[in-house]
């Protein structure tokens, strides 16, 4: 039982993370997009 409870903590815990980092490194993306691209091209 408490084996179960444990891996279920440790799956959720690493998705957590990985979706922290995939939202990161998008959030870094963008802003690299907004400072790399003139006002022009945004529109």
């Amino acid at each position: 039982m408490w084996k179960k409870i444990l891996i279920v903590a440790g799956v959720a815990t690493v998705a957590f993370v990985v979706a922290k980092k995939v939202k990161s490194i998008n959030d870094d993306r963008t802003l690299w997009h907004e400072a790399t691209t003139s006002a022009e091209d945004v529109r």
